[in-house]
């Protein structure tokens, strides 16, 4: 037919179960089973069919099927019960935030994609699930926050094996209608709209609205009337297209974006920019500011000063840079816009690079978000560290370890990963509201009282669950790839219950390195097919579709399973999704992780499975580094770095064969009784990483952190209309100026050899070229064994300083003098990205 329109029609609730629609509409549902099954009750297979999104399943449901429901008393007191719940939930005033954080200013938060729930398929991976987590923990801790992004209506991408094992892609247009939206309304009820000149064309954006427990998601959405076909599809696919479409993307997610929020009245003091795909969300600030009658200077100083970035990936591939022809392109308007020249703003993106074997300037979306912060942080305590090394550059003269980029280490929303099973086990050792103080490690170690038959018996539930999940799907793609009438037969027989299994899903980069443990195929024949202790291993991943490597390590594992003797104990799952990953961290026993160190910025899928109690075999990269503590898993390879990168996947794969061997599997066969016993190490994974890599740790992370600081000196800042931002955008145009025409010598009386707890004097001379004394900091520099100690000079007022610097403890030290610029009001000791050393 030709359609000319859709219209959803609600189905006629009976009176007793009329708020379903209600809870359909808000995510709280997504990590409260209870409610997930009131809506499979209805219709299992229709649930199935439309990955469990309750609102497609409501529509579909016949109202006598409704009628019967409504007069049963078993399924009305269920009802009953999640809706009090939730209307606890939601009406709950002593949260968190208000026992913490009762001042606290409302939150802001960017991020390109969010994995909720498989039924709103808007993300790809770990980065969009940490969003949507970081979006359910904000609700639970009662945070005034809002999330902005991009409604995809074609999603990412569902992946599917040919007979092959080759991976391909397929796009489905989501039916916006049938989806857990609604369109967002202005304050005077009319349907929003927003629009940003992109180019030389004006792109219209409709705006919806998500409810995820107490907090509101805007999604922007392009696909319009109003818009060209071309411009529709701007929100058409995640990271599908060239590097012009993305770039148009970033674009709409950062300008559109707070234009959707001043459009709805949604108040912002802190903005929080997951990821440089957001980093444009700064050019707009500047524009209201400068509109408002700032300078761009003082415009940029009051956006930057409230404004956090959060950096996900030490991979230079995931750190856009754009070239400035197109840049120009997309751009071009905005220099004129912001009161500023176009060589002035692209030096706040500007990040020299070899392409084509020239060095060329581009456009790096994480310089620029960078530059237009002023808090950053990575997602571990590694990555922190590799972070500070790669964008060192900007900070010349500066070590590493002061470039300003933090760290918050990642976590995982409990709730929504935890099996109702193994929380309702939980739930007989753990107080009433542990659910609201998953952060709190003291209360974890009752778990110690769980007993090793109760653990086997939630985890053995699980596993069946699992086993029976794989086999399901395992036939759907055999019948799809025409297999024989004995390969779809022998689906039934994959995987065993009482081996030890072992998962293994995420992104498939090649620098996961998912196929590792084919390294030596003999060994792991042995390993697998031991009559007596059996191993097996369930693996799922995407590959991203340009990314033919990637796909090539999905295909080799694919035939690996196909080989006689690993045929039904290897298997890999296709159309990895949050349904798949919840199947997989609820029901395997042992997660496995092996990337290549230091690649892996945090990781959170390990978090998710230790939270059921299985523990984690892997690099001690990421997250694992600080999770893993001799009793909780186990690692693989040592806390290094290589040169080569064969002897580092030689090292790590016979590392993980030797592991396996000699510790895992005779421990998880074995007869062992207290702290040798395997339960023991499943307690201990529960104990040990629910609290500290719980969403709500992380949260609260950030609000102490990040969040609360940034509105302190954000307000400061901007006001009596920007008067501090004035002064601190002047005094750096001034401090910048006159920086080349600076000098600075110094001189150190060291002796040879010298005692613990001695000082040797260092002095210094400064040609301030202008620039008042009380502006620098001249410091005695310290390098033992490359730990950095700062000491300062002491201003004679003639332009020497001095200072008799101590030698602490025993060792070689390395002595240099720099200077630095500085005022009161900045963020941090090198936010003038200024340092002159003798």
């Amino acid at each position: 037919m030709n359609v000319i329109g859709k219209v959803t029609v609600l189905p006629q609730l009976p009176p007793g179960l009329a708020r379903l629609s209600e809870l359909a509409y808000n995510l709280y549902w997504s990590w409260t089973p209870q409610a997930q099954a009131l809506y499979q009750d209805l219709d299992p297979q229709n649930w199935e069919r439309f990955h469990h999104n309750p609102v497609r399943t409501l529509l579909d449901v016949p109202q006598a099927r409704l009628e019967q429901v409504a007069a049963d008393p078993a399924y009305l007191a269920r009802y009953a019960q999640v809706m009090a719940d939730f209307d606890a939930y939601m009406g709950k005033t002593d949260t968190w935030a208000s026992r913490n954080a009762p001042d606290m200013k409302p939150v802001a938060y960017f991020s390109m994609e969010y994995a909720y729930h498989e039924s709103l398929p808007i993300y790809s991976g770990g980065l969009g699930v940490l969003a949507g987590d970081h979006c359910k923990s904000a609700s639970d801790l009662g945070l005034p926050f809002t999330a902005v992004g991009m409604l995809f209506h074609q999603g990412y991408f569902t992946q599917l094996f040919d007979k092959d094992g080759w991976q391909n892609e397929t796009y489905d247009e989501l039916d916006l209608t049938t989806l857990p939206i609604t369109p967002a309304t202005t304050p005077d009820g009319q349907e929003a709209r927003v629009s940003v000149r992109i180019g030389n064309r004006d792109i219209h954006t409709r705006l919806w609205n998500l409810n995820v427990g107490r907090i509101r998601v805007i999604l922007l959405d392009a696909n319009v009337p109003e818009n060209s076909e071309e411009d529709r599809k701007l929100t058409a696919r995640l990271y599908g297209g060239n590097q012009e479409l993305r770039l148009q993307q970033y674009v709409l997610l950062g300008v559109a974006g707070i234009r959707a929020l001043r459009a709805l009245n949604i108040p912002g003091d802190v903005y929080h920019m997951n990821e440089g795909h957001a980093a444009l969300l700064s050019l707009e600030r500047i524009r209201e500011q400068v509109e408002s009658g700032l300078d761009f200077r003082t415009a940029l100083e009051t956006v930057a000063s409230s404004t956090l970035f959060t950096t996900h990936t030490p991979v230079a591939a995931g750190n856009d840079a754009f070239g400035y022809d197109l840049v120009d392109r997309y751009l071009g308007k905005w220099p004129g816009r912001l009161a500023t020249t176009r060589d002035d703003l692209y030096a706040l993106a500007r990040h020299e690079q070899v392409w084509d074997n020239h060095l060329v300037p581009t456009f790096s979306m994480t310089v620029f978000a960078l530059n237009m912060s002023r808090a950053a942080n990575g997602v571990s305590e590694l990555h922190g560290e590799v972070s500070r090394k790669m964008w060192n550059f900007l900070y010349e003269g500066a070590e590493p370890e002061e470039v300003p980029i933090g760290h918050v280490t990642n976590g995982a929303h409990n709730l929504t990963f935890t099996s109702q099973a193994m929380r309702d086990l939980l739930s007989t050792v753990l107080p009433a509201d542990w659910t609201e103080r998953l952060e709190d490690e003291q209360m974890w170690t009752a778990v110690e009282q769980l007993t090793d038959e109760q653990l086997r018996g939630v985890q053995l539930t699980m596993k069946r669950e699992m086993i029976a999940f794989v086999r399901s799907r395992m036939r759907e793609q055999m019948l799809r790839n025409g297999a024989s009438a004995a390969d779809v037969a022998a689906t039934d027989t994959l995987l065993s219950e009482t081996a030890l299994t072992i998962g293994f899903a995420r992104r498939f980069a090649t620098y996961k390195r998912a196929t590792l443990l084919f390294r030596d195929r003999a060994r792991l024949s042995r390993i697998v097919n031991n009559p007596d202790r059996p191993v097996q291993f369930v693996f799922a991943g995407k590959a991203h579709p340009a990314d033919n490597p990637g796909k090539a390590f999905i295909q080799e594992i694919y035939k690996v399973s196909q080989e006689p003797e690993f045929r039904g104990k290897i298997v890999i799952l296709e159309n990895y999704d949050m349904n798949v990953a919840r199947h997989l961290v609820q029901g395997v026993d042992i997660w496995l992780n092996n990337p290549r160190r230091p690649l892996e910025a945090s990781g959170t899928s390990g978090m998710k499975a230790s939270f059921n109690g299985s523990p984690n075999f892997s690099v001690l990269d990421g997250w694992w580094r600080e999770g893993y503590d001799g009793t909780n898993g186990w690692p693989i390879g040592e806390e290094r770095e290589y040169a080569d990168l064969n002897v580092q996947d030689d090292a790590d794969a016979f590392s993980l064969y030797h592991t396996l061997e000699h510790d895992i599997v005779p421990r998880y066969y074995g007869t062992g009784t207290g702290d040798d016993s395997w339960a023991h190490t499943v307690r201990r994974a529960i104990e040990t990483c629910s609290p500290r890599f719980s969403m709500q740790r992380q949260v609260i992370d950030y609000v102490q952190k990040y969040y609360l600081p940034l509105a302190a000196r954000g307000a400061a800042v901007a006001a009596s209309g920007g008067a501090q931002a004035r002064e601190i955008a002047g005094w750096k145009t001034w401090v910048r100026q006159q920086w080349p025409y600076t000098s600075l010598s110094a001189q150190a009386t060291l002796p040879a050899t010298t005692q613990p707890g001695q000082t040797v004097p260092v002095t210094a001379q400064v040609n301030a070229a202008g620039i008042n004394l009380d502006q620098l900091r001249v410091e005695a520099v310290l390098d033992r064994s490359g730990h950095i100690t700062r000491v300062p000079l002491t201003s004679q007022g003639d332009g020497t300083f001095r200072a008799d610097v101590p030698l602490k403890d025993s060792g070689l030290y390395s002595v240099g003098v720099r200077m630095v610029p500085e005022i009161d009001g900045l963020s941090n000791d090198l936010e003038a990205g200024l340092i002159k050393w003798a």
